[in-house]
């Protein structure tokens, strides 16, 4: 038998999650690196009053690698339980939290280890893969943002002020500036034969990966593959107006030295293939157009139209064409 295929997936919240779900019915060796810059709801919380890592993202990722039998099935729900009080939360209220996070903090405390606590999660729930932060610091993202009818732009500081902001973003940056990679990502990263970026929120999940000097090195030196999966829409706030095209050339404003292998992209999405063709070759990369939307219309991707998609992209390596 041959050894499964070893796939790196980068990003957090629900995009990250749509990928996991899919890339869990491809390959047995999968690992999710997971951003680590939430400031808001439950995270927010927890990461203010014990000075830890934000742990929603890296609980829903979690949670996208449940176990398949009625054990995982259970857990999947029970960590993405959020308790619901009547009252107004207060400062230690479990309002609002989610049982997974309070979870995943509680083995910190334990353990003092990140990762280990993460291991012990995954293993309680039968995860079908490995979760790992990308950094062992909490990190804030800053952002320059054009608001409407100022000149000037205004740097915006935290991932809920970014994802919601009125104005265009412009670029991102991170606090600290360059932040320590978690050792365990980037020997993942090091190893890997595939590796995914999004989709998911584009300034806030996928592009802080890339400026974490660590990972952008793994990233840029390892002899992996590498795929870009685009989004369906554009996210109100972050990318309002965004087309496929634009989201690329931010990933190579922010990071003009990587090279793709392969854009993924929901052919019902893509209204000038030729053009972004054209933005998908300035990485060295295929383009290909595949049906991997939810048919429901929203814009959400259906897992196992996704699977199907990377199933044929690491299977034999092989890119189909998009004509």
């Amino acid at each position: 038998m041959q050894p499964a295929v070893r796939v790196v997936a980068l990003g957090g919240g629900h995009g990250l999650a749509a990928s996991l779900a899919a890339l869990r019915l491809v390959t047995d060796d999968l690992t999710a690196v997971v951003t680590v810059a939430d400031d808001g709801g439950s995270s927010g919380r927890l990461r203010r009053e014990f000075g830890c890592l934000p742990p929603g993202d890296l609980r829903m990722a979690l949670a996208a690698l449940c176990g398949d039998d009625e054990w995982g099935r259970l857990w999947s729900r029970v960590v993405q339980h959020r308790f619901d009080g009547s009252g107004p939360p207060t400062h230690a209220s479990l309002d609002g939290h989610a049982v997974g996070n309070v979870l995943i903090v509680a083995l910190w405390q334990l353990l003092g280890d990140p990762v280990e606590g993460l291991d012990y999660v995954g293993r309680l729930l039968g995860a079908h893969g490995r979760v790992l932060p990308m950094s062992l610091d909490p990190i804030d993202i800053e952002a320059d943002v054009r608001l409407p009818g100022q000149p000037e732009l205004t740097r915006v500081r935290g991932q809920v002020e970014v994802a919601t902001t009125t104005g265009q973003v412009v670029g991102i940056h991170l606090a600290p500036e360059t932040p320590v990679a978690c050792p365990e990502a980037v020997a993942a990263l090091d190893e890997a034969d595939w590796i995914v970026l999004g989709p998911g929120s584009w300034f806030t999940s996928v592009l802080p990966h890339l400026l974490v000097p660590g990972l952008r090195a793994a990233i840029t030196r390892s002899k992996a593959r590498r795929v870009v999966a685009l989004n369906l829409a554009a996210q109100a706030g972050e990318t309002t107006g965004f087309t496929p095209e634009q989201h690329l050339e931010v990933l190579a404003a922010h990071a003009p030295e990587l090279a793709l292998d392969v854009v993924l992209a929901d052919v019902g999405m893509v209204s000038d293939p030729a053009r972004l063709e054209s933005v998908a070759k300035t990485f060295g990369a295929e383009l290909v157009l595949a049906d991997v939307a939810a048919e429901d219309g929203s814009p959400r991707h259906d897992p196992q139209r996704l699977a199907a998609a990377y199933a044929a992209l690491l299977g034999d390596g092989r890119i189909p064409p998009w004509r």
